[in-house]
């Protein structure tokens, strides 16, 4: 297998899943002992998040390009950006390598796609919902994506940063969680992207109406799946 770049620690909470789904999904494609072949980064999400906040994004975008360096020069092939909204630096990130960064937009959109779906819900960080980053990549691939209310992205956004990226998991989060999801199901969305990783802490397959696309999961498939093209 090639060896796998993560750049994690966006937060440390989902990345710990992207190391887990590598190697489950590694070992339930080739059996017996295998495990990714895998390499991690991990950066300080406080000094990430403030950078957010603060509107810096190219600041933010060269910590993220020597971090994907680091892990091009430590061996890895292929590189991933173990969080949804940091795809806003993800052309930074790119150009900084000699190895090709698999995008989690792309990713996700395949496989809507490939479910046979085109009308999709997306939840995720305020930055990854309004702006056009992210959108736009699910749009330019032919999916047509709403997003919650401004009450309802206020609810998502702040449930991702005040409790799932520090591990808290509540009951009143994921039942708010379900009626913002009931919401853009009534408006028309035949799926839900859970555009956040950190939301696969809080919300399962059971919590939907309609099928839910896990971006971590579906991310890490993506990269097994490159991976073993070796």
């Amino acid at each position: 297998m090639k060896t796998i770049g993560l750049i994690g620690g966006m937060s440390w909470e989902s990345t710990a899943e992207y190391y887990r789904h590598l190697n489950e999904i590694t070992r339930e494609r080739l059996g017996g002992l295998h495990s990714a072949r895998c390499v991690l980064y991990s950066v300080d999400f406080a000094e990430i998040e403030q950078l957010q906040t603060q509107g810096r994004w190219t600041d933010a975008g060269e910590i993220l390009a020597e971090a994907a360096r680091s892990l091009e020069a430590a061996g890895a092939d292929l590189v991933l950006i173990c969080t949804n909204t940091m795809h806003k630096v993800a052309d930074a990130v790119e150009a900084a390598v000699s190895i090709p960064l698999l995008h989690l937009a792309e990713a996700t959109a395949d496989a809507v796609r490939a479910a046979g779906l085109s009308r999709v819900g997306l939840l995720g960080t305020a930055f990854t919902m309004e702006q056009d980053f992210y959108r736009g990549r699910l749009e330019s691939s032919g999916l047509d994506v709403s997003i919650p209310d401004s009450a309802g992205r206020a609810v998502v956004h702040r449930v991702i940063y005040e409790e799932l990226c520090v591990g808290v998991v509540k009951e009143e989060s994921r039942a708010a969680y379900r009626k913002v999801m009931d919401d853009l199901v009534a408006a028309g969305a035949e799926g839900i992207i859970l555009g956040c990783t950190e939301i696969e802490l809080l919300i399962g397959p059971e919590d939907s109406p309609v099928p839910i696309f896990a971006t971590a999961r579906l991310h890490a498939e993506a990269a097994v799946a490159a991976a073993q093209l070796a």
